[in-house]
């Protein structure tokens, strides 16, 4: 099995580290001091779970690396428009792409019966850039139940969680899915193959729809959030929104919400992948994970009071981010397309 690591992250690196481990053929892709640090150390990984180095190939060229099997992709949701250049050069007819993305993924209403099937959720997919680039027969659906950090160039701080739940999108069980999976718990991960993975996208989404925005607006970690008690109820009544917003697109996420803002603190003080972009003055992956959000909220005609205050200050902060300045007007959720 041959599988590129386009986006070798904190996450990307991890997971390309561990398949190294497995016996895969990966190739990690990546940029500056961190492909680096990659090519001279390898990739080291600091984990409770035991500390290793996996020196798999690593470059910033994907033609020096040619057509995989698989593409494990690490990027943020918010470049996927714009990595046809390098994604392409790693397709062959039967590539399959692992998007280990947060939010609502771009193929959500792909393989999906009911009122909304086919739909294109224009926060996710604007215009179909996404899709024309990343075509939907490809996708797998991946949520990650796992904390990374990069340390340093090449160094990876496995903070906790080792699941990958991945599926496809029309609930088959496929052997695209089984191989990949195999792959990954010969690296020591779990990587469960599930009949829906939407109910996983749901709950992850719980979580980070809520604490993300807040933490990136009150500048604070999980743990802090979920014991200031104005902050705690912010985050229910955005959860309880959240899994309205699911039901009525035909997912009831098995979980209650006091037991996942639980969850969420006893992960303890970690800084939210958005917080953490805030603070390296990245763009913030609002999009997928609220704005995509407001967007099934307008579709569905259901009440996000909460989400849509919340959205519109991450949105402010988000433009600010990105130097659209103060005074910028706000950036407009489009109603779904079909």
């Amino acid at each position: 099995m041959k599988v590129a690591v386009l986006g070798a992250g904190a996450i990307g690196a991890y997971v390309g580290a561990a398949l190294h481990r497995g016996g895969a053929d990966v190739h990690l892709i990546a940029r500056g001091p961190h492909l680096q640090a990659i090519r001279e150390q390898g990739v080291q990984v600091l984990s409770p779970r035991g500390d290793f180095v996996a020196r798999a190939p690593a470059t910033d060229d994907p033609t020096e690396v040619g057509p995989v099997d698989y593409v494990f992709l690490g990027l943020k949701a918010n470049s996927y428009a714009s990595c046809g250049p390098m994604i392409t050069p790693l397709l062959h007819d039967r590539t399959s792409i692992v998007a280990a993305q947060n939010g609502i993924p771009w193929w959500y209403f792909h393989g999906l019966a009911g009122p909304y099937a086919g739909r294109r959720v224009e926060a996710v997919d604007p215009g179909g850039e996404v899709t024309r680039t990343l075509t939907l027969e490809r996708a797998i659906g991946c949520v990650v139940y796992c904390s990374t950090e990069i340390e340093g160039p090449g160094l990876v701080r496995h903070i906790e969680g080792t699941r990958f739940s991945i599926g496809e999108p029309n609930g088959e069980t496929s052997q695209r899915c089984q191989a990949f999976s195999e792959a990954m718990v010969a690296g020591g991960l779990k990587c469960p193959v599930e009949e829906d993975i939407r109910h996983d996208i749901w709950i992850k989404l719980l979580g980070n729809a809520a604490f993300n925005p807040i933490s990136a607006l009150a500048r604070a970690t999980m743990v802090e959030i979920a014991r200031h008690q104005g902050t705690r109820t912010i985050v229910r009544l955005m959860m309880e929104e959240t899994v309205a917003i699911a039901a009525a697109v035909g997912c009831r996420p098995a979980i209650s919400v006091d037991k996942r803002i639980d969850g969420a603190q006893r992960v303890g003080e970690h800084r939210t992948s958005m917080l953490q972009d805030l603070e390296r003055g990245k763009p913030l992956e609002l999009d997928v994970i609220l704005g995509a959000l407001v967007e099934l909220a307008d579709l569905t005609g259901t009440e996000a009071p909460t989400l849509r205050s919340v959205h519109a200050l991450a949105d402010l902060l988000a433009g600010k981010v990105a130097g659209d300045g103060p005074g910028a007007a706000p950036r407009p959720v489009a109603p779904a397309a079909t």
